[in-house]
């Protein structure tokens, strides 16, 4: 799952994502992913995530995420 994250970190660096960003715009960003991984990735490591995983992301808003 390594590769998600860095996926989301360059696609955000590149411009082709803009924070804050939903599942639905990785989805667009990545599109090589499976559809359900962008929503269980951003939500299995955000911060204070309850199985206690690498925090990767900061929830804004339901829904919406930025990079720490």
């Amino acid at each position: 799952m390594k590769e998600v994250g860095t996926d989301i970190y360059e696609a955000v660096h590149s411009g082709r994502l803009t924070q804050p960003f939903s599942a639905s715009s990785v989805r667009e960003a990545c599109p090589h992913w499976m559809r359900r991984t962008p929503s269980t990735f951003l939500a299995k490591h955000a911060v204070d995530n309850p199985g206690k995983n690498s925090e990767l992301f900061v929830r804004v808003a339901r829904g919406l995420y930025r990079l720490i």
